[in-house]
């Protein structure tokens, strides 16, 4: 029996960057999401409360926004990684 070993070397680094991949864009998703979380008040040390946003800086709908190109994208690559393995 004959391994491939150069074969195997880019089935393996394609995995590596395909799972590095699908991980960023979830984690970038979950700070799109993020976003529509409502502002905290903050009190400060005299008693005041101050609204502050605190998050990632993006709008509400940008964010939505941003999360759901993240995950269609995320979607889509593991579906052609499940149809190159069916057909």
């Amino acid at each position: 029996m004959v391994i491939n070993w150069g074969a195997l070397g880019v089935v393996a680094v394609v995995s590596l960057v395909v799972a590095v991949l699908i991980v960023v864009l979830v984690s970038l998703a979950l700070v799109g999401l993020s976003a529509r979380e409502p502002d905290q008040p903050v009190e400060l040390a005299d008693g005041t409360l101050v609204i502050a946003r605190t998050g990632s800086g993006l709008s509400r709908a940008a964010g939505t926004v941003m999360a759901a190109v993240c995950l269609v994208a995320a979607a889509a690559i593991v579906a052609y990684g499940l149809y190159l393995l069916v057909f």
